[in-house]
């Protein structure tokens, strides 16, 4: 099986959390609820971004750092 991708639209958050893991504190710092909420299964970066009304491509870029990927 071929390893997830954390700018995969179709990621849900859930894996994208337990694939890398140093990404929390970037959803803590934001104050999102993300972690450990029960959607958390069915919703991406994509509509995180919405409901918090964050910018996706900086949002990504700070996940994308968080997590040591270029």
């Amino acid at each position: 099986m071929a390893r997830a991708r954390l700018d995969d639209p179709d990621l849900p958050l859930a894996d994208l959390m337990r694939e890398w893991p140093q990404t929390i504190p970037v959803f803590v710092r934001y104050k999102m609820l993300c972690v450990g909420c029960l959607v958390s299964p069915f919703h991406t970066v994509t509509d995180a971004c919405a409901e918090y009304e964050l910018e996706e491509g900086m949002f990504l870029a700070e996940l994308k750092r968080a997590a040591g990927l270029p």
